[in-house]
């Protein structure tokens, strides 16, 4: 039985990491995609020395010539992808709008929209010639609500909710699937990427609670795209049992 294909964006850590390794040990082979050679490298000798059958593409999900170009040219035997992993996305500071950097709001909304449009817009076309396939996009809690000094970020995922209900419309009579998963506090790079590094202070947000892992999303992803073909999941909110809200924990 020929393996179905997954192509996963920022894959060289956290949900995008778990997710290639969940997906490869249910059978998929991976598409895997990263601005970090080095760790796109680190990523794909693992997974092949695993047994999984890997494709590693070095490119800036912000840049659409880069996108265009690595889908475009993809070989013929990596063209039919049942799975899109939007994965790729961060936020980047924590501020009022009026203290807000503007260099922090546009590598957001670069990322985090217009990369998951670059990405659909090119991958989607395969998915229709086939006529079949399923479009994950990794949203947030933060799609969901506005939390203190979260705007630009929130207005991003925000943004990533009404884009997910758009492609599920559009792609309706495709016959392909599209699921948004929006976790609440998982444990991964994402402070320290909106801290600008400072890890101790990354390190406190996950203080006094359990929070979710990478892992935990990943496995969410696995349920959706294993459901029989008559079953969509349009969304998924996932936070760890210590979460109400964005910003409502119970810590201990």
């Amino acid at each position: 039985m020929k393996r179905k294909i997954a192509l996963i964006t920022g894959a060289t850590s956290g949900i995008g990491e778990a997710t290639t390794w969940r997906l490869a040990e249910n059978g998929y082979d991976v598409i895997i995609t990263g601005r970090r050679n080095e760790r796109l490298k680190d990523v794909k000798e693992k997974l092949q020395k695993a047994g999984t059958r890997v494709l590693a593409l070095c490119f800036d999900v912000r840049v659409e010539f880069e996108v265009k170009s690595a889908i475009e040219n993809l070989p013929d035997d990596w063209r039919k992808i049942d799975v899109l992993v939007n994965n790729a996305g961060l936020a980047a500071g924590l501020s009022t709008l009026q203290e807000g950097d503007t260099s922090d709001w546009n590598r957001m909304i670069d990322t985090n929209v217009k990369g998951l449009l670059y990405m659909t817009r090119y991958v989607s076309p395969l998915m229709i010639k086939q006529e079949k396939g399923h479009i994950i996009n990794i949203g947030s809690i933060a799609g969901k609500e506005v939390y203190p000094n979260g705007n630009v970020y929130c207005a991003t995922k925000h943004a990533v909710d009404a884009l997910t209900k758009g492609m599920r419309i559009d792609m309706l009579k495709h016959n392909i699937k599209v699921t948004q998963v929006c976790p609440g506090a998982v444990e991964t790079e994402f402070s320290i990427v909106r801290f600008h590094g400072d890890e101790e202070r990354a390190a406190k947000v996950y203080d006094g609670f359990d929070n979710l892992l990478a892992d935990d999303i990943a496995d969410c992803i696995l349920f959706a795209v294993s459901r029989p073909a008559h079953v969509n999941i349009n969304d998924m909110i996932v936070m760890p049992t210590a979460q109400a809200t964005a910003s409502l924990f119970y810590k201990k």
